[in-house]
């Protein structure tokens, strides 16, 4: 079962709703250990004094900034807590925006917020009021001894918060090396045209569940294989990308290719769901 990794209250104007956060996500990571490649031991890892060469104990470890290289400024986490110890422990709504406002470049990591004991009434007027008037809230609140900028928005019976980056965390386009010229991304009408034609005969509803990690997934494989004993054949390095092609030869091939399989009865979002199925299939045999 999830577990809560945060508790504290959304302030409304003068309403204040007490919520519980959970992650809304599990990352799937595959995880490898460090170990010597002589005796198999796993490396443990120290935190060691660089002058006096001794392992420092945690409750003796200190946050410091660098001011100049070997010169330190020491924080301790009560001061941190003691800028603003208001909003330790609140969601703070500031303003209400149009969810299409919001350019997806800066959505970090989503959450569930989760009405607390007695808060349900509340929780629910927010909710529906948030999803009547199709607006997303802006928020700050401090996780983990931080900051946070974040989005508030209705998602069915829950509310959802997703962290965001602030402004000057992203990266502008004038920083980019090798920008195109406006003149270089310049496509004829016929190409355009047949571009959008490839764009429709692809499209299709989202649905995430097609979608899976196949690395991780020929990890897991792998690591299943030689945990069988079995000899593993290192693959070639993959080729090179080659040159990108005519233009208009790719579009004319591409659009080939796709009505191809329409004539075979398949069209190209059944031909990717079989191709999952398959994948599936093969994983279940292994």
């Amino acid at each position: 079962m999830a577990r809560s990794i945060w508790s504290g209250a959304i302030s409304f104007g003068l309403v204040n709703v007490p919520v519980k956060l959970y992650s809304a996500v599990s990352r799937k990571t595959v995880r490898f250990n460090q170990l010597n490649a002589e005796t198999g031991n796993r490396i443990a890892q120290k935190r060691v004094d660089p002058e006096t060469g001794e392992e420092v104990p945690f409750d003796q470890i200190v946050k410091g900034f660098e001011l100049t290289k070997d010169r330190y400024v020491i924080v301790t986490p009560d001061e941190l807590d003691a800028l603003d110890p208001e909003r330790t422990r609140t969601v703070d709504i500031e303003d209400f925006v149009d969810l299409a406002d919001i350019d997806p470049i800066y959505y970090d990591h989503p959450y569930y917020l989760v009405p607390d004991k007695g808060s349900a009434k509340a929780y629910g007027l927010l909710l529906n009021a948030m999803e009547a008037s199709g607006k997303v809230a802006i928020a700050r609140v401090v996780l983990r001894s931080k900051e946070q900028l974040v989005a508030i928005r209705p998602a069915g019976d829950l509310l959802m918060m997703e962290t965001m980056i602030f402004h000057d965390e992203v990266v502008p386009h004038d920083d980019i090396d090798d920008l195109p010229e406006s003149k270089d991304l310049k496509a004829s009408e016929r190409e355009l045209k047949m571009a959008q034609q490839l764009i429709e005969s692809l499209s299709s509803d989202f649905e995430p569940e097609r979608y899976h990690d196949e690395y991780r997934e020929k990890v897991l494989e792998l690591i299943e294989m030689k945990a069988s004993g079995q000899e593993i054949a290192v693959q070639p390095e993959a080729p090179a990308p080659a040159k990108v092609p005519d233009l208009m030869a790719a579009l004319e091939a591409s659009l080939a290719a796709v009505k191809s399989g329409d004539d075979d009865g398949e069209s190209p979002k059944k031909s990717s769901r079989k191709k999952t199925a398959e994948r599936e299939k093969a994983g279940a045999k292994t």
